[in-house]
C-alpha cells in the first residue's frame, strides 16, 4: 500500500443483518472476539466499546494498523423485530407457508433456474421443505403406530367380555381412542420438533424463504418503510466528519442495501465532496428474491447500482459458504447489466485457503456458521480481512484499485424474468 492510500482517518460502517432474529448485541460481540483474534494473527492494534442510540446499536473501534489511527463507528440497521413478528406462525401455518412457498418458486421457473447457478444455495432453501415434511411424516407415522397399538390392546381386552354388547362397545371405544391418541402424538411430537429448531434451522429458513416469496419479491411495506429509515440515518452520516461511509450488507442484507443506496444516490443525498461511500456486500443470495416475478424495484436498483459513480462496491462470497450464491454477479446473473456497467467487483473470500487445513475440516459441515465467516477471523488472510476494511487506514476503493475479479465468477444471465420499473 502506498502513502497516499493511507488516508481513512474515521469511518462511519453501517452493518445490514440478513434475516436474523437475534438481537443486534450478538453482532458486537461479534466483532469484538474475532477482531481481536485477527489483530493477534496479522499483528496489529484494534480496541472495541460498546455504543447505542435511541435509533441504532453499535460499537465504536480505534485501530492501530499499517502505523496509522483510525476511528470508526460501527451502527447495525436493526430490523430483527420484523423478522421475529414475521416467524411468529404456528405450526399449520408454517406448513401453509411451506406449500406456498415451494408453488411460487416451481410454478415461476425460479427454482430450476437457480439450481443452473449453484446447487449449495438450493439444497439450502429445499432443506426446510424436507425436514418439515419428514417431521410430519414421523409424527403422524409414529401416531399411528401407538395409536393402533392402544386399540389392539382395548379390543383384545373387550374380546374376553362374554357379552357381545360389552365387546362392540369396547371396540368403539378403542377406535375412538385410537384416532385422539393418533392426533395427540403427531401434536406433541410437532411441537417437539419445533422446539429443536435452534438446532434444525427448518422453522427459521422456512420463514425466512417465505418472507421474500409470499411478494413474488415485492418488498413488504413494513420492511420498505424501515430501509427508508436506514437510508436517512446513512444519509446524516455524510454531514459528519468522516473519510468513508461504508455499507456492510450481509446475506439478505444485501440486497437491502442495494435498494437503499440506489435511492439515497437517485435522491442526490450523497454529495459529491463528501466522504467515500463504499459498499461491501457479503455472502449474498440475491436471486433469491431478484429472481422472483414482482422483484422490479431490486432489479431496477441492481441495475442502476451497478453503473453508478459515486460508491465502490466489492462482492466477497466463498464456494465453501453453501448458503450463498458463490462468485455469482448479483447484476449479471439476474440478467439487468446495463451499458457501463462496472459494478460489482466480484470475489473469493477462498476459505480453504485463508483458513487452515485443521480449521476448515472443524468448520466445514457447519454450514452456518461458514455463512459468518465473512465477518469473522482469518488464520491466513489473503486480500480480504473485514477488521481491516471495516476498521484500517485504507479505502474500499484504494484497498482493491486494480484488483481483477475471480476467475471463476458467474455473470450470464439466468433469471426468467428482468422487468424493471420504468425511470
Amino acid at each position: 500500500m502506498t502513502d497516499q492510500a493511507m488516508q481513512v482517518k474515521r469511518r462511519r460502517v453501517f452493518h445490514i443483518p440478513g434475516y436474523d432474529p437475534i438481537p443486534p448485541r450478538r453482532y458486537r460481540e461479534l466483532y469484538r472476539t474475532e477482531s481481536e483474534a485477527q489483530a493477534a494473527i496479522s499483528g496489529y492494534e484494534i480496541d472495541v466499546q460498546a455504543r447505542s442510540s435511541d435509533k441504532t446499536f453499535g460499537w465504536t473501534v480505534n485501530a492501530h494498523i499499517d502505523d496509522r489511527d483510525v476511528a470508526a463507528r460501527v451502527d447495525v440497521l436493526v430490523w430483527s423485530d420484523i423478522v421475529r413478528d414475521s416467524m411468529a406462525q404456528s405450526i399449520p401455518a408454517t406448513y401453509w407457508q411451506l406449500f406456498q412457498t415451494a408453488w411460487i418458486y416451481i410454478s415461476t421457473g425460479t427454482l430450476r433456474r437457480l439450481m443452473w447457478m449453484r446447487k449449495g444455495p438450493v439444497i439450502a432453501a429445499l432443506y426446510p421443505v424436507g425436514m418439515l415434511l419428514l417431521q410430519l411424516f414421523a409424527a403422524v407415522f409414529i401416531g399411528r403406530v401407538i395409536g393402533g397399538a392402544v386399540q389392539s390392546g382395548l379390543m383384545w381386552i373387550g374380546a374376553l367380555a362374554e357379552s357381545a354388547i360389552v365387546a362392540d362397545s369396547v371396540g368403539w371405544f378403542a377406535w375412538g381412542v385410537r384416532y385422539i391418541l393418533w392426533a395427540a402424538v403427531v401434536i406433541v411430537l410437532l411441537r417437539w420438533f419445533k422446539s429443536k429448531d435452534g438446532r434444525l434451522f427448518a422453522y427459521y429458513l422456512m420463514h425466512d424463504y417465505a418472507f421474500s416469496a409470499r411478494s413474488y419479491g415485492a418488498i413488504p411495506a413494513a420492511l420498505d418503510e424501515r430501509m427508508t429509515e436506514f437510508g436517512d440515518t446513512i444519509a446524516e452520516a455524510f454531514l459528519g466528519n468522516v473519510d468513508e461511509v461504508l455499507i456492510v450488507g450481509h446475506s439478505s442484507g444485501a440486497h437491502l442495501a442495494v435498494s437503499i443506496l440506489a435511492d439515497l444516490i437517485r435522491a442526490g443525498r450523497v454529495p459529491a465532496d463528501g466522504p467515500k461511500l463504499a459498499f461491501l456486500s457479503l455472502g449474498h443470495v440475491v436471486p433469491m428474491v431478484s429472481f422472483l416475478p414482482r422483484a422490479r424495484r431490486l432489479r431496477t436498483d441492481l441495475a442502476y447500482l451497478s453503473a453508478q459513480n459515486q460508491l465502490t462496491w466489492v462482492d466477497v462470497t466463498a464456494p465453501g459458504d453453501g448458503c450463498c450464491f458463490a462468485l455469482c454477479d448479483p447484476v449479471g446473473v439476474t440478467g439487468v447489466s446495463p451499458p457501463g456497467k462496472h459494478w460489482p467487483l466480484v470475489i473469493s473470500a477462498a476459505f480453504t485457503q485463508s483458513l487452515t487445513p485443521a480449521r476448515w475440516k472443524a468448520l466445514r459441515w457447519r454450514f452456518f456458521r461458514l455463512h459468518f465467516q465473512y465477518l469473522c477471523a482469518f488464520d491466513q488472510p489473503k486480500d480480504y480481512d473485514y477488521f481491516q476494511i471495516t476498521a484500517g487506514p485504507v479505502t474500499l476503493q484504494d484497498r482493491y484499485a486494480g484488483r481483477p475479479p475471480s476467475k471463476s465468477r458467474i455473470d450470464v444471465a439466468v433469471s426468467k424474468y428482468t422487468s424493471v420499473m420504468p425511470s
